[in-house]
């Protein structure tokens, strides 16, 4: 048992005290930097990164937000604490999902679509979204990388975010951060539920809808009909016209390719999966790319 596992344990069963829940056979959904387990009485708890309490804590009035709003989202526990800290890895609570499937492109341009009209609530005072938040650190800290593969990724971190730091400003509103397939869970006899509070902030949309068009256009996971059914769902409004479109796209990619960085010590598969993401970006792989999920 890894000794993340063995940390959540402790700060589910101190949690939980407090709480007043019973964790009597507690199932481990994911061992994660967020862990959660299947509890009784269809509660689920999420143990957070340490230092996370912030993030936790706005997760769940986010989901309390959204379901005032009319939005169908993943169920926050009423009436318990939310979040409960315990040696600074926050607990919060949830309810259990039912049986469902992902998104398809249409539903999830549908979802993204009602999410996007809401005005942002100044309540909440949500961060600012920084697609480049952490990359540098993973970049320069990773184990692995030769020094021709690290100097050639920090190089590139430098051009994107002057690349982007030149698009004009615009107005931004309320944006989930994470917006992908799996991200919107769909029952069988209910609405699609938006998942995955963690990354919601005020940004621009189009980050929402780069993680899909990047599938369209950069790996064929999705083809012309299914991208158009996302693109008419969600109003009409195409991210893959937009004279800075490829900016957005490196960035995205750049982000994957360093979330396989932050795997390395943990996956044994992942430097091998790092090497061939780092040579499609450098353009010495040909479009359309084929990533394995890490």
């Amino acid at each position: 048992m890894s000794k993340n596992r063995m940390a959540a344990d402790d700060a589910l069963a101190d949690a939980a005290r407090t709480a007043g829940l019973d964790i009597t056979g507690a199932e481990l959904i994911r061992d994660g930097s967020n862990v959660m387990f299947r509890l009784q009485d269809g509660v689920v708890a999420r143990i957070g990164r340490p230092g996370t309490q912030d993030v936790a804590d706005r997760e769940v009035k986010v989901s309390r937000w959204l379901t005032q709003c009319g939005l169908t989202v993943v169920q926050a526990v009423a009436d318990v604490p939310q979040p409960i800290v315990v040696g600074d890895r926050p607990v919060t609570w949830w309810r259990l999902l039912p049986e469902h499937r992902p998104a398809t492109p249409a539903e999830l341009g549908a979802v993204l679509r009602s999410f996007h009209a809401l005005p942002a609530p100044t309540y909440l005072d949500l961060p600012e979204h920084d697609p480049f938040a952490h990359l540098d650190q993973r970049i320069t800290d990773t184990p692995g990388l030769d020094d021709d593969e690290r100097a050639w990724l920090q190089d590139h971190l430098v051009q994107l975010d002057g690349r982007y730091r030149a698009i004009a400003a615009e107005p931004g509103g309320a944006i989930h951060g994470d917006a992908w397939q799996g991200n919107v869970a769909v029952p069988d006899s209910s609405p699609p539920i938006l998942l995955d509070l963690e990354m919601v902030s005020i940004g621009r949309r189009e980050w929402d809808l780069i993680q899909i068009a990047v599938d369209y256009t950069d790996f064929a996971r999705i083809n012309s009909k299914e991208y158009d059914s996302f693109v008419t769902a969600y109003g009409g409004s195409d991210v893959t016209e937009i004279p800075d479109y490829r900016t957005f796209a490196d960035i995205q990619e750049l982000r994957w390719v360093c979330f396989a960085l932050s795997k390395v010590e943990d996956r044994p598969d992942a430097a091998e999966q790092v090497r061939h993401r780092i040579a499609c970006i450098r353009g010495d792989v040909p479009r359309p790319w084929s990533w394995d999920a890490i």
